[in-house]
């Protein structure tokens, strides 16, 4: 099951980052609405980094999750180690 595992997961995480988009436009329709009226005013709105901040946010929880998730598996293992 381990050797597996270990074949997989890197097959799973290239075909994972060859369907990920290379980039977009505007990832809601909220931040979209945003862009367009910018263009529109031209008053001097800087709009260069909205993306970059969408894509900051959606990062976000995944790190939490990876964070919470290695202590838990630190944690698993500790417990294993002192019952054997």
């Amino acid at each position: 099951m381990k050797k597996m595992l270990v074949a997989v997961l890197p097959i799973l995480f290239v075909m994972l980052i060859g369907l990920a988009p290379q980039a977009s436009y505007a990832q809601c329709t909220l931040c979209k609405n945003n862009v367009e009226a910018a263009r529109t005013e031209k008053d001097g709105y800087d709009i260069s980094g909205l993306n970059k901040g969408i894509l900051y946010m959606m990062a976000a929880p995944y790190v939490m999750g990876g964070i919470v998730g290695f202590f838990w598996y630190r944690n698993v293992r500790r417990k294993r180690r002192q019952a054997i």
